[in-house]
């Protein structure tokens, strides 16, 4: 199972799942992350936390544990 977490910089990936329950998947889903959707892998900080993301139009970071429950293809 690939994530979010493992995909390198200038790279774009589809959402298959998202993984977790309750508030966290919520969370994520609100962020517009939905199962079929585009993220291109803008930015990872040194340490790797966080994560710049471009989707649907956006800049959004993301921590590595909210990165690490989705998984992609």
């Amino acid at each position: 199972m690939k994530t979010l977490r493992d995909v390198k910089c200038n790279q774009t990936v589809s959402v298959v799942k998202l993984h977790g329950a309750g508030a966290v998947k919520r969370r994520i889903m609100d962020m517009g992350i939905t199962k079929g959707t585009n993220v291109y892998v803008r930015k990872v900080a040194p340490l790797g936390d966080p994560i710049e993301v471009t989707v649907r139009g956006y800049e959004l970071s993301l921590r590595k544990a909210d990165a690490e429950m989705i998984e992609v293809a």
